[in-house]
């Protein structure tokens, strides 16, 4: 569905907004879930992601090597990720792993490669390098295995996540430099929450073999990602405006919770409230010199960035970018379309974004979102600048469902 956003303004000052758990950590808590059945998790993401992975390992029982079952994750690239190596280690089971057209664009070698060299059994069924792929379960009795660290992070989480399940656990070598550390940290946490022994030294780290882990209650943290777009709002609207969202944690293991520091750059305060929930406000007007933002930890949050600038009528030079070519649609390239026929003076290359600063915004244009969750949400915010249209609103459901009834409770107007 196309949706319509009238230009709209927040009407209530002082909001409230509940935001489901974070995808990044429901995900990975499933799938150790899934190794350790006696482990419970409140607050799962509601996330067609989080659904995917759910569906996804209930197939397991039904699954043998008699019959390749077929799993489709749709867009789900973390459940790609995370169940190739799942399914790697589930004995006497075959399945075949496929997805979306785009999918299947999104290369898995270097996951599969580094599976291969535990001892896993995977083939292609079209294109070499790419989904869908045949999954043979086995027992891996391999340790050792290296893999480039510029990688997705996705891809180094998949292997540290079944790690425990191994006989003799996991020394995992990255090679170069290393992108997304915090939700590699994010990744040993987890598992040191649970009980296994983890290190994680200069570049090598190592998961200890775990038979069982002790029973454990686990609250996910609220999606870190999600609540980008509501600094986005809360920069783009007047002095004053400010709404409380829960539920989050000073301590986050996310790493788009270098949101909080950033926006401050925009005028936004973020307090850290006692019933974990926090309260962000817009306390000042914004810089008006063009911003410089690394965000090889957290490139998630890019297109949020790169938005509010341009609807603040500033630049900004954002890097660390890479891994934003192979996410649901080739996201700097989209942002370039989608921003130029806004008006913006924009240019990217393989790994950064340079927007120039701009006080024109072209009115009543339709935003393509390329089936990204992402481009949906980072582009709505702009409504409170110009009237602007949504192509494919729906694809919010990917990791934010209630993402359109939240903006219409605090004021935005939309057909």
């Amino acid at each position: 569905m196309n949706l319509h956003l009238q230009k709209s303004e927040v009407k209530n000052q002082e909001l409230k907004v509940t935001i489901t758990g974070s995808k990044s950590e429901t995900n990975r808590l499933l799938l150790l879930q899934a190794l350790f059945p006696n482990l419970t998790i409140d607050n799962i993401s509601n996330s067609d992601d989080s659904k995917v992975m759910i569906e996804a390992i209930k197939k397991l029982s039904t699954v043998n090597c008699q019959l390749s079952t077929e799993i489709d994750v749709h867009h789900a690239g973390t459940a790609m990720r995370f169940l190739t190596a799942f399914f790697a280690i589930q004995e006497e089971k075959e399945v075949v792993l496929t997805g979306s057209s785009r999918m299947k664009e999104r290369p898995i070698k270097i996951l599969v490669e580094a599976l291969q060299q535990l001892g896993a059994e995977i083939s292609y069924v079209e294109n070499e390098g790419f989904p869908p792929i045949k999954i043979k379960g086995k027992k891996l009795t391999q340790n050792k295995v290296s893999l480039p660290a510029n990688v997705s992070s996705q891809y180094i989480s998949a292997l540290l996540l079944i790690a425990p399940k191994l006989e003799n656990g996991l020394e995992l070598t990255l090679e170069g430099e290393i992108t997304s550390v915090p939700y590699i940290k994010m990744t040993l946490t987890l598992l040191n929450e649970i009980g296994v022994a983890t290190t994680f030294e200069n570049k090598k780290i190592t998961v200890c073999h775990a038979e069982l882990v002790s029973a454990s209650k686990l609250t996910v943290e609220s999606d870190w990602s999600s609540v980008s777009y509501w600094y986005s709002i809360v920069a783009l609207s007047e002095i004053g405006t400010q709404i409380t969202l829960s539920s989050y944690k000073k301590n986050s293991l996310q790493g788009d919770a270098a949101l909080a520091g950033i926006y401050q750059d925009f005028g936004v305060e973020t307090i850290f409230n006692e019933n974990n929930t926090i309260t962000i406000s817009k306390v000042k007007a914004h810089n008006l010199l063009p911003f410089t933002y690394n965000l090889k930890d957290c490139p998630d949050i890019a297109q949020t960035i790169a938005v509010t600038c341009f609807g603040l009528g500033i630049g900004c030079d954002l890097y660390g970018l890479h891994t934003l070519k192979i996410k649901e649609t080739d996201r700097l390239e989209a942002l370039k379309a989608e921003l130029s026929k806004l008006g913006a003076a924009i240019s990217v290359t393989d790994e950064s974004l340079h927007l120039k600063p701009s006080t024109f915004i072209s009115e009543n244009v339709s935003i393509k979102t390329y089936q990204d969750h992402r481009m949906a949400m980072a582009f709505a915010p702009l409504a409170l600048r110009v009237p602007i249209s949504i192509e494919e609103a729906e694809v919010v459901s990917k990791s934010y469902p209630d993402f359109w009834n939240d903006l219409k409770s605090v004021g935005f107007q939309m057909d």
